[in-house]
């Protein structure tokens, strides 16, 4: 599977700026939280764009050791330059998919945020990380679980209706497996060779001033509409998107647009 979105250097230097702190921190903080390491550690970053959360890896764990991958070498650049400020010693490494040319059973720790990637391919990257990790190592998977983005999928079943559009309609109901719930996510990771699986989740929500606003907002480009086209497996939503646009703006006038996340996060170990 191809680890992340490759990002060019404008969107790269968008993602640390505006993405980092509004959205993915929702993932990285709980990862954060649910990591469990010393200043032994050797932490694989599968999919680290611009290398968030390394730093705050490394500041609470001195000693620990950080390899980053990523497919968007603007977004390695970016996370190379803010280590080297820093003073850290990170090493980032260009890898376009999963399995890579590291060597199995090397890492105390892996982790990714918010992977872009189809139910099949979450499989996959699950065996991945499996195989990286050696014994009693920890996994660490970030993601959105079934209940996000309800409002979007509400509105697109809206246009749908009206519109007729069957390939939509199709695409709704594919969705509605996407994302994972705690007990999917924790089989997921079981069937990749993983155990002593612990799921975490939080309920959240992102607020945007307008309809306009939230096509607009760097978050909702970057990451939660690519998010949605792989669950709709619909790769044109031009008219749907001008839909919940003009939706968003009529029925949330006076009032903002809340968008629901329920922000999970796995941990399991490498028996």
């Amino acid at each position: 599977m191809v680890l992340t979105e490759k990002l060019n250097p404008a969107d790269a230097a968008v993602m640390e700026t505006f993405v980092v702190p509004r959205y993915l921190a929702l993932f990285g903080e709980l990862c954060l939280e649910m990591l469990l390491a010393d200043e032994s550690a050797r932490i694989l970053h599968v999919g680290c764009r611009t290398g968030y959360p390394d730093r705050w890896i490394l500041e609470r764990i001195d000693g620990a050791s950080i390899v980053g991958l990523d497919a968007s070498l603007p977004a390695l650049e970016l996370a190379r330059n803010k280590a080297a400020v820093l003073g850290a010693t990170i090493e980032y490494r260009v890898a376009h998919e999963l399995p890579t040319e590291l060597e199995a059973d090397l890492y105390s720790h892996v982790m990714t945020l918010h992977p872009h990637a189809s139910s099949e391919e979450r499989l996959w990257l699950f065996r991945g990380m499996a195989e990286l990790l050696y014994t009693q190592g920890q996994a660490l998977v970030a993601l959105p679980l079934r209940g996000s983005f309800q409002e979007l999928l509400d509105l697109c079943a809206e246009y749908a209706l009206k519109h007729d559009d069957a390939a939509l309609t199709d695409g709704l109901e594919q969705a509605l497996e996407f994302w994972p719930t705690i007990e999917s996510l924790s089989e997921d990771l079981e069937a990749a060779g993983l155990d002593d699986v612990d799921v975490e989740i939080r309920q959240t929500e992102l607020v945007f001033d307008s309809g306009r606003a939230f096509i607009e907002d760097p978050a909702t480009r970057l990451l939660i509409l690519p998010e949605l086209r792989t669950a709709l497996q619909i790769p044109d939503l031009t008219k749907p998107l001008e839909y919940l646009r003009d939706a968003i703006d009529k029925y949330w006038s006076e009032t903002r647009f809340t968008l629901s996340v329920n922000v999970g996060c796995a941990s399991a170990r490498k028996p």
